[in-house]
Parts: structure tokens; C-alpha cells; sequence
């Protein structure tokens, strides 16, 4: 029988993720389907319940069901304990396994995709919810000079800083605290670009040759991306790759073999 995938979220007709892993399978010869499921407003439970019922073996989640995929699930990955937000779920003899494989897919798209070493790099975090936490550890383990996580209430960013600080170099504030200051890779890992807003930044905050990384894909320039574009960051990238390698990290962990990425985040920036 051909196995039943799906990306959960509320809003949800956007995602690419349907068309992503309908490139993965057929080039890996997977007997697979992925569809896309709109979950309601305090049903994300029920839904998945409804989903595993109809023989799912496995889910995506985004948003806003992060932090309950999470708590929905009966074992952890270490990667999504140390998150504590899961955007992979599987479905075995054993109950409901979650994982988080966001922060793999970015160090993976910055690293090996763009050729942006992290190591030694001061990055600057900006956010402290689910997207933020998901990817705070993966960059640690690259070993850069410092990360600041800035955020508009200070005590969230000094939430994850504690929680991270024995893995590397963590700083937290808020975006006052960070006037003054430059980095070499400033990462957007709110949700303001989906509203078409910019977090409250400051001119210099881009070093010479940054890299300005927005993890919201749209298809077209966000403002905070179109703000680095204006004040000196070398390199605006959005998150198609991210979420291309994040994607192809689940596929791993459901089918056990890794696709080929490059040519899907290049044909995904080429459509409409």
C-alpha cells in the first residue's frame, strides 16, 4: 500500500511542502503520498488522531502547532528535547515520535548550499518562539563567536539563553540592546515578515560581507530582507532553501534515504 504523509498547519494552502516531497519520492522511488492538512484552532489533537486513522505514518508541522506537536508526542529526538518544539512527527508501533529537524535544514542551507561558514561569525537571532528555539542549538554546534538572541520581550530571548548557555556563547536582550552592535549573519526567525512587518532594527547592524537570512519563504523579498538589502548586508538569502533541507531531513527520518536538494530549492525559487 502506498504510505500517507501530510504538512499540518493553520494557514496551510500556501505550503510548497505537498510539491517538495512529491519531488523527493519520485526521484527516490518512494511509493509515498504528502498532503496538506488545515487544522483548526484547538483541534490540532483531534486532527492528528483522524490523520494517523486513516493509516498516516508520518507529519510536518508548522504553524502555530509547533509547541503541541511537542507535547503530543510520547518520545523525543534529543534535537527536538533540546527545542522543545517538534515540526516531525512519526507514527510507529511505539506511540508518536517527534522530532525537529528545522534547525538541521538551516545550518545545512547556510553552510553547504550558500558556502557561509558559521564557525568564529558573531550571529544575531532575532525572535524566541518555536522558530528561534528549533535552530538555537544546530548553530552552537557550528562554534560561532557569539550568538545573540534579540527578541521584543527580553525575558523570552533570557529564557532560551539559559537554556543553551552550556552549549556555547549565548547572549539575549532586547532590540535596544543590540544598537551599536554588527554581526556577520543576522538570521529572522520571527514571524513579522509573514505580516509584511520589519523587527524594530537599527542601521550598521550588518558587518562587512553579511549575510542577511530571513527563514519566512515567499517567493518574493521581505521587508526585512529588503531592509539588509539597504543597509550593507552583501548576501540576502530567504528560507526556500531551509525549508527544502529541513523537508529533506524528515525524509530521512521516514524513508531512510536523503534526496538530492539543489536542483529542487533552485526550481522552487524559480516558480511564480
Amino acid at each position: 500500500m502506498t504510505d500517507l504523509y501530510a504538512v499540518v498547519g493553520n494557514p496551510i494552502a500556501h505550503s510548497r511542502s505537498p510539491w517538495i516531497h512529491a519531488q523527493f519520492s519520485r526521484q527516490t522511488g518512494q511509493d509515498m503520498v504528502y498532503e496538506a492538512i488545515l487544522a483548526p484552532l484547538g483541534e490540532f489533537a483531534p486532527t492528528v488522531a483522524d490523520f494517523r486513522g486513516r493509516g498516516g505514518r508520518g507529519m510536518n508541522v508548522t504553524v502555530p502547532f509547533k509547541l503541541e506537536a511537542c507535547a503530543l508526542a510520547n518520545r523525543l529526538t534529543p534535537r527536538a528535547k533540546a527545542a522543545q518544539a517538534v515540526n516531525t512527527l512519526v507514527f510507529d508501533g511505539e506511540g508518536v515520535l517527534g522530532d525537529n529537524t528545522d534547525g538541521v535544514g538551516l545550518v545545512r542551507d547556510i553552510r553547504t548550499n550558500l558556502g557561509f561558514p558559521i564557525a568564529g561569525k558573531r550571529v544575531l537571532l532575532m525572535g524566541a518562539g518555536g522558530a528561534a528555539s528549533g535552530v538555537i542549538l544546530p548553530l552552537l554546534e557550528q562554534g560561532p563567536r557569539t550568538l545573540l538572541i534579540a527578541n521584543r520581550t527580553r525575558q523570552k530571548a533570557h529564557a532560551l539563553q539559559q537554556r543553551f548557555s552550556c552549549h556555547g556563547n549565548v547572549i539575549s536582550g532586547d532590540y535596544e540592546d543590540i544598537g551599536g552592535e554588527s554581526f556577520d549573519l543576522v538570521i529572522n526567525a520571527t514571524s513579522a515578515s509573514l505580516a509584511g512587518e520589519l523587527p524594530p532594527l537599527t542601521a550598521g547592524i550588518f558587518s562587512t560581507g553579511a549575510m542577511a537570512y530571513d527563514m519566512v519563504y515567499g517567493g518574493t523579498g521581505t521587508p526585512f530582507l529588503d531592509f539588509a538589502r539597504q543597509h550593507g548586508a552583501s548576501r540576502q538569502i530567504d528560507g526556500a532553501g531551509m525549508l527544502v533541507e529541513q523537508a529533506a531531513e524528515s525524509f530521512l527520518v521516514w524513508r531512510g534515504v536523503r534526496p538530492e536538494t539543489g536542483r529542487i530549492i533552485d526550481r522552487l525559487r524559480a516558480a511564480p
